[in-house]
């Protein structure tokens, strides 16, 4: 993926990929500004780190959310520092009055999918995050995979266990994306 040196490429790129992850980070975060930040943060790195990806092994939406859920997680391990966090803060530009209305509309959207993420707190990381990938990010088997960096095989079991431990705790739409195994 030549993102880098092609603006026109990395334009349409982002055009494509933009909605898409900004509902993966506002599932994941609640404040509008952290989940805009984030989605800028998400497309930088892509930036920086196209070369890694290659066409063929995965489909390019697969190994962005790997990128995405990479960005978030470094977020998160850095908010839970004090230090950093406060400075994250300090450098936050603000959003006018349409943006903000956009963003909380979105959080609101994706309230009862952050409910759904709570009950998935329990299962164990990699059972969680495959689930995530295909159950709310509707990702297949195979792009939850390779965002993940594990084998197919792989992620099926866990996808199968994690389903299994939530049958009693959410509905079944929440956990099972029709046409998937």
């Amino acid at each position: 993926m030549r993102l880098n040196e092609d603006p026109m490429a990395f334009e349409a790129f982002y055009r494509r990929h933009v909605d898409a992850v900004m509902r993966f980070v506002v599932r994941r975060v609640s404040d509008p500004h952290l989940a805009a930040d984030l989605t800028a943060d998400v497309f930088l790195a892509a930036l920086g780190s196209a070369h890694t990806y290659v066409p063929g092994r995965g489909s390019e939406t697969g190994w962005l959310y790997g990128v995405a859920r990479n960005v978030v997680s470094a977020q998160f391990r850095r908010s839970a520092r004090e230090a950093q966090a406060t400075s994250r803060i300090a450098g936050r530009r603000l959003m006018d009055d349409d943006d903000l209305v956009r963003m909380e509309e979105r959080i609101d959207a994706e309230r009862r999918t952050r409910g759904a993420l709570e009950a998935m707190a329990g299962l164990p990381e990699g059972e969680r995050a495959v689930l995530e990938l295909v159950a709310i990010d509707q990702l297949t088997v195979s792009e939850a995979a390779a965002a993940l960096g594990i084998r197919q095989v792989t992620a099926r079991v866990r996808l199968h266990r994690a389903r299994r431990a939530l049958e009693d705790v959410v509905s079944p739409s929440a956990v099972y994306v029709e046409g998937q195994a």
